[in-house]
């Protein structure tokens, strides 16, 4: 498993170079919504929305990690 970070507005050109097994976001986006879900779907690839989890936050754990 592995999170990759990107500085494009978007993760298009990283998911097309790494070509996930796994493609997942939070549960905010329909995985219609998801950019390069047809990408990852189109080699059999599985895209996945997941729900939040009450608590976590990215931004939190990010903030954490800086105070380190």
């Amino acid at each position: 498993y592995a999170v990759c970070l990107f500085e494009e507005d978007t993760p298009e050109e990283l998911i097309k170079t790494i070509r996930p097994d796994v493609l997942v976001k939070g549960g905010d986006y329909n995985i219609e919504n998801i950019v390069g879900a047809d990408f990852v779907q189109s080699y059999g690839g599985t895209v996945s929305s997941i729900p939040f989890v009450e608590g976590y936050s990215t931004t939190a754990t990010i903030t954490s990690i800086k105070k380190l």
